[in-house]
């Protein structure tokens, strides 16, 4: 054959949909999006659009904008939180790396790898589009998940053998990282990778893109433990939505939550997440359930695009055979088991299987799991839930002041007598929070710094203690 592989681009139009033309001043020049965005941002707009698949790209600046946001601003905030506490803890990849049984840290490094591999096998086949979407998702992982769940590991006052392993991992997921990204963003890679050079006096290369790309043995990739991370995910995101129907802010502790699944397996697995569960949705206890009949009803519907391309006209007529699918056979969909409707065989991945609460039940569902909260309130709830509205204000104070991550500081403060009463029942739990030598009610006391937490008047003064 004359080529092995060919790549077609796109044309680049204006916004309007038309050429872009120096006469009409129809887009911005490429050296001022790069001034005010950067050349990374730019560059993984256009290899995240249609364009690396032959389409016609209507070119927006704020899908530029739009990079920062999603990808290159969470990254480098990602790495400068590690930078910030690693040079606190003075830790360094060379005296300090340890591998820990933190599963957390597990399931992030099978992230990792599986990343590793999925983009090495779309490089491989050319198919670019779908490399940096599964960067940007890692991302995510990274950020919103992994860090936001461990950052009470970092803030441990001495580098514990846990703190250490967790600088670990993260070590080891930002410099992989940034030798995945150096071709999409080349700039923030070498960036990062220059600055965390500091952190190991064997790394002997002089730059990112002298490093061999990463590849992956496959060793480490756990998918059991992913899968329930995943699911773990959904139970928070689920949480939340509960909260907010009943208008319960997140800072107010509640006192249990039951997670309902069929499988014991998959309950098992979440049960080893059951810490992090406690603490984002801030309950009390876990229960497990798999009577999941008594909560919820089980549905299905096709997978739309990948019947109507094999069925054809005869889509809408397997359609309705479909959503008539009793609980039983969904139970064996769900499974992974393959099910015959009339002459047709169906496997799992072409119908999707959907979760629905049954009336008269407090519980919330989605297609991977179902829960109950118990959104019932009583004083005690309600009082360690002022306690941590005021951990909230004294954090965001010391940010406003300025203070280091690390200093001791002593809080006066005045307010209501419900705010007064849950600092004198939690205040061990508040001075932990926040760093605080002595918390100090002070009658009248005249400050800048003034609240209003659901109604309950804060006023507080900070200063670093000696």
């Amino acid at each position: 054959p004359a080529f092995k592989n060919v790549i077609v681009n796109g044309m680049v139009m204006a916004e309007d949909g038309k050429k872009m033309s120096k006469r009409l001043r129809n887009y911005t020049a490429p050296d001022e999006l790069m001034e005010k965005f950067g050349a990374d941002a730019l560059r993984l707009f256009l290899i995240n659009s249609g364009l690396v698949r032959a389409e016609e790209l209507r070119f927006s600046d704020d899908g530029v904008k739009d990079m920062v946001r999603r990808a290159l601003l969470p990254w480098y905030n990602a790495f400068k939180f590690f930078e910030t506490y690693a040079e606190v803890d003075k830790w360094s990849y060379h005296e300090h790396a340890k591998i820990g049984d933190n599963i957390l840290d597990k399931w992030l490094l099978s992230k990792l790898e599986s990343l590793i591999k999925q983009v090495n096998h779309e490089m491989e086949h050319y198919r670019l589009y779908n490399v940096v979407p599964q960067l940007f998702e890692f991302i995510d992982h990274l950020t919103n998940w992994y860090i936001r769940l461990n950052r009470r590991r970092f803030w441990e006052g001495e580098l514990t053998e846990d703190k250490a392993a967790a600088y670990s991992a993260l070590y080891k997921t930002l410099l992989t990282v940034s030798e995945l990204m150096a071709p999409f963003s080349p700039f923030l890679s070498e960036t990062i990778y220059q600055r965390l050079k500091k952190f190991d006096d064997n790394t002997a290369e002089q730059s990112v893109h002298l490093r061999s790309y990463p590849e992956t043995s496959g060793d480490i990739i756990d998918q059991t433990l992913e899968d329930a991370v995943q699911r773990m995910q959904e139970i928070i995101l689920l949480g939340r939505q509960k909260r907010n129907q009943e208008k319960i802010k997140v800072k107010t502790p509640l006192s249990s939550l039951t997670i309902i699944h069929a499988e014991k397996d998959v309950l098992d697995q979440i049960q080893k997440l059951e810490n992090y569960i406690k603490i984002e949705l801030n309950v009390k206890n876990i229960n497990y359930s798999d009577q999941e009949d008594e909560f919820i009803s089980l549905y299905a519907k096709p997978n739309s695009p990948v019947l109507g391309k094999r069925l054809g006209k005869a889509f809408g007529q397997y359609r309705m055979k479909i959503q008539d699918l009793p609980s039983e056979t969904l139970k064996s969909v769900e499974k992974g088991e393959s099910i015959s409707i009339d002459s047709e065989t169906f496997s799992s991945t072409e119908i999707l299987v959907f979760r629905e609460a049954k009336e008269g039940v407090n519980a919330v569902s989605n297609r991977f799991i179902t829960i109950n909260l118990d959104c019932n309130l009583n004083d005690d709830l309600i009082s360690e839930g002022l306690a941590r509205e005021v951990v909230n204000r004294i954090q965001k104070t010391r940010k406003e002041l300025n203070f280091n991550v690390d200093d001791r500081i002593n809080v006066n403060y005045n307010g209501s007598t419900r705010i007064k009463d849950a600092l004198l029942e939690h205040s061990q739990y508040v001075a932990s929070e926040t760093l605080s030598h002595q918390i100090v009610f002070q009658e009248d006391l005249v400050s800048v710094h003034k609240f209003d937490i659901d109604g309950e008047n804060l006023t507080i003064e900070l200063e670093v203690a000696n």
